[in-house]
C-alpha cells in the first residue's frame, strides 16, 4: 500500500486531477446511486480548502509584512494595475460581444428570496466595513478584506518585535504552508466528487434552453484568458507569453473551475507562486487581494447578463451607455465575493442603470444560477488563474527591465 501510494504521488498533481475527472464521470455515468458516498469527497475538499485559506493568508501575510526589511521594493502597484486593467478590458470585451451577438434571455423565478446592493454606494459602503470587521469574526466568515487589513496592521507592529518573535511567526507561517500541502494532494479525490456530483445533481439538460447564453459568456472569458491576457502580459514582458499563461490556466485554472470559489483556490495559487519563484513578500499579499478585487470573469458575467435583459426587453443601448455599464460592471465586479456565484447578485446594480425594474433582474439572476455550473465555473477559473498570472507578469516584466535572468519555461530574460 506504502508503495502504491508513493507512485500515485510522483505522478504530477495534473494528471492526477484529470484521473480524478475522468473517474468522476465514469462513476456519475454508471452509479449515479452512489451519490451520498461519493460526492462527499467533494464537498469536503472544498471545506478543507475553504478552512485552511483564512488562516493561511492571516499568518503569511503577517510574517510577510513583519519580515520584510526597509528599503526592499515589492510590485504591488504593478499588480494592482494590472488586476483594474485586467477587469476593465473584460467589461469592454463582454459588451462588445454582446453587441455583435445579442442574446435574449427566458426569464425564471425563484431568488425571490435574495437581497441584491442598491447601489454602487451600497457595494462600496460593503466593502469598506468588511475591511474594519472583527478579526475573529472576518476569520470565521472568510472575509479575506477584513483578514488581509487585520494581518496587515499586526504585520507593520510586529516589524518592531524581536527577531525570536519574527521567527516563531515564519514557523506557523511554514507549518500552515505544509498543511495546505497535505490539501491540495488532495485535490484528485475531491475533484472526482465534485464532478460526480455535478452531473448527477445538475446534468447539462437544462442548460441546452440557455445554449446561446452560455456560448457567449464562454466565448468571451476564452477570448480573454487567451488573447487579451497573453496580449497584457506581452505588453509588460515583451516575451511570448502563453507558456505562462498556459501553465497557470492547467495548475490553477482547473482547480477553481471545479472548486467554483476563488476564496478556495488562494492556498492552490499560493502553492503556484512559490513554484514559480516569485518574491513571497509580494504574493503573500497579491492572491489573497486578488481573490478578491481581480474579477475580470465576474465583469463578463454582469455586462453579458445586463445587456441581455436590456435586450430581451427591448431596452436600445446608446455606446456612451455601453461605456458606462463596462465601467460599472469593473467596478462592481471587484465587490464580488470570492464564492461561487459572488457576482450573480451584482446584476441588479448594472441593470438599474438602464431602469429595468429589481424583480426582472432578480428573475435574470436566477437564469445565472441555472446556468452556474458552466458560467461560475469558468469565471472563477479565469478569475483566480490570473491572480497568478498578473503577480508573475509584475515580478518578470520588474526582473526584465533590470536586466536580471528569469527561470521561467521557454522564457529567457536578461542581456547577453
Amino acid at each position: 500500500m506504502k508503495g502504491l501510494i508513493l507512485k500515485w504521488n510522483q505522478i504530477s498533481l495534473v494528471k492526477r486531477i484529470v484521473i480524478g475527472i475522468i473517474i468522476g464521470l465514469i462513476l456519475a455515468l454508471t452509479v449515479p446511486d452512489a451519490a451520498s458516498g461519493v460526492s462527499i469527497l467533494g464537498s469536503l475538499f472544498v471545506g478543507a480548502l475553504k478552512a485552511v485559506a483564512p488562516v493561511l493568508v492571516l499568518f503569511l501575510v503577517m510574517h510577510a509584512i513583519a519580515a520584510h526589511k526597509s528599503g526592499t521594493k515589492t510590485n504591488m502597484k504593478s499588480i494592482l494595475g494590472l488586476y483594474a486593467i485586467g477587469t476593465l478590458f473584460a467589461g469592454v470585451v463582454a459588451v462588445v460581444a454582446s453587441f455583435m451577438f445579442p442574446v435574449k434571455l427566458i426569464l425564471t423565478t425563484g431568488v425571490e428570496d435574495l437581497s441584491p446592493p442598491e447601489g454602487i454606494v451600497e457595494v462600496i459602503k460593503t466593502l469598506l466595513f468588511n475591511v474594519v470587521a472583527n478579526p475573529i469574526d472576518a476569520l470565521i466568515s472568510a472575509n479575506y478584506l477584513g483578514i488581509l487589513m487585520w494581518a496587515i496592521v499586526l504585520g507593520l507592529a510586529l516589524k518592531q518585535a524581536t527577531q525570536n518573535t519574527k521567527d516563531v511567526l515564519g514557523s506557523f507561517s511554514d507549518a500552515i504552508t505544509k498543511v495546505v500541502q497535505w490539501v491540495i494532494n488532495l485535490a484528485p479525490f475531491g475533484i472526482m466528487g465534485l464532478v460526480f456530483d455535478a452531473i448527477v445533481t445538475t446534468g447539462f439538460s437544462a442548460l441546452k434552453t440557455y445554449g446561446e447564453l452560455i456560448l457567449i459568456l464562454v466565448g468571451c472569458m476564452l477570448f480573454i484568458a487567451f488573447v487579451m491576457n497573453p496580449l497584457i502580459v506581452f505588453i509588460y514582458t515583451r516575451k511570448n507569453p502563453y507558456p505562462l499563461v498556459l501553465m497557470v490556466l492547467r495548475e490553477s485554472g482547473i482547480t477553481a473551475f471545479f472548486t467554483r470559489s476563488s476564496a478556495a483556490n488562494i492556498p492552490v495559487n499560493m502553492k503556484m507562486a512559490e513554484k514559480l519563484g516569485l518574491d513571497e513578500d509580494t504574493y503573500a499579499v497579491s492572491i489573497p487581494l486578488g481573490a478578491t478585487i481581480n474579477m475580470a470573469g465576474a465583469a463578463v458575467t454582469i455586462a453579458v447578463l445586463t445587456l441581455a435583459t436590456a435586450n430581451t426587453l427591448g431596452i436600445e443601448v446608446d455606446i456612451l451607455t455601453a461605456i458606462i455599464l463596462s465601467v460599472v460592471a469593473a467596478v462592481s465586479a471587484a465587490g464580488a465575493s470570492g464564492v461561487a456565484g459572488g457576482s450573480l447578485l451584482l446584476i441588479p446594480l448594472a441593470c438599474s442603470l438602464f431602469g429595468i425594474p429589481n424583480d426582472i433582474a432578480m428573475q435574470v439572476v436566477g437564469v445565472g444560477f441555472i446556468i452556474g455550473v458552466i458560467q461560475d465555473s469558468c469565471e472563477t477559473a479565469l478569475n483566480s488563474s490570473s491572480d497568478v498570472l498578473f503577480t508573475a507578469t509584475a515580478e518578470y516584466a520588474k526582473e526584465r527591465k533590470e536586466g536580471k535572468k528569469i527561470s521561467m519555461p521557454g522564457w529567457k530574460f536578461g542581456r547577453s
